[in-house]
């Protein structure tokens, strides 16, 4: 009994074991995004914590997932009331939750994305929930016209917003057998950080080659030293590290160093 012989498999596939039969699965990425403008921002009155709302939007038509953008013209709290402040709102979900990353960023008088900073992860969102940058722009940056933020003292926000597909549709990586758990530094720890530390702290790149244990040290030193976008970084990497063993400490930390957006996953991790 004869058996019909399958294709061939692809070119790039060639050099390695040839299967009888294969598939590829491949994870949808939707992308969408929005534009805000903001007419006469320097006019603005809001004081610090008070917040403008955008419109609604979303992905399309048919999509029940309603975002919106929110701004705090001077800043969410005392921290950063010398800032402007920018989060991205969940407005109404049919689901439980959503997870999406987004990206912000400022167009100028030529309409060029200036200024951005994205999401270095997926982040849990439920109705009603946030997530963003307090500390987005200087606001003495955005108003001096040198800069050309602010042609025709228009704001114009640009935000791109990528929901992540459905954990049971997503590709799991199997957790490292014997990785030890964070655990939090002392302050003395953090503040006696070793200086060769800082070319880490300095190049994002090589972030990722420091071991989950440095990560509270990191976090410390990228506060002292104003690294934002390196302080974004750590707070993402101790969000994926949650666990029963550390939240405590983690939410402890958090709230020593600032770090709102850990402190907020920390806590709807530990309720």
């Amino acid at each position: 009994m004869s058996r019909v012989p399958s294709p061939p498999p692809p070119a790039e596939m060639s050099s390695g074991p040839v299967a009888e039969s294969w598939c590829y699965t491949q994870i949808k990425v939707v992308k969408f995004s929005y534009m805000w403008t903001i007419n006469n921002f320097s006019f603005c009155r809001e004081e610090m914590g008070e917040v403008i709302k955008s419109s609604t939007f979303s992905s399309g038509a048919n999509d029940k997932l309603k975002w919106c953008l929110r701004v705090n013209p001077k800043g969410l709290d005392e921290e950063s009331k010398d800032y402007l402040s920018l989060y991205l709102l969940l407005v109404s979900c049919p689901k439980s939750e959503v997870r999406a990353k987004f990206k912000f960023s400022i167009l100028n008088a030529k309409g060029e994305e200036t200024k951005a900073m994205e999401s270095q992860r997926a982040y849990r969102f439920v109705q009603g929930k946030d997530w963003g940058f307090k500390k987005f722009i200087r606001r003495d940056f955005l108003l001096d016209e040198a800069n050309g933020l602010l042609p025709d003292d228009k704001l114009t926000l640009f935000c791109e917003v990528s929901p992540a597909p459905d954990p049971k549709n997503s590709p799991k990586n199997k957790p490292r057998q014997g990785s030890p758990s964070p655990h939090c530094l002392s302050l003395l720890d953090i503040l006696t950080l070793s200086l060769s530390l800082f070319p880490c702290l300095i190049h994002p790149s090589a972030f990722w080659l420091l071991s989950a244990q440095l990560f509270p040290g990191v976090l410390g030193g990228a506060g002292q030293y104003a690294l934002e976008r390196l302080k974004v970084m750590c707070e993402d990497a101790l969000c994926s590290n949650l666990s029963v063993e550390n939240a405590a400490e983690i939410l402890i930390l958090a709230d020593l160093h600032s770090a709102d957006q850990l402190k907020t996953q920390a806590v709807d991790f530990i309720n």
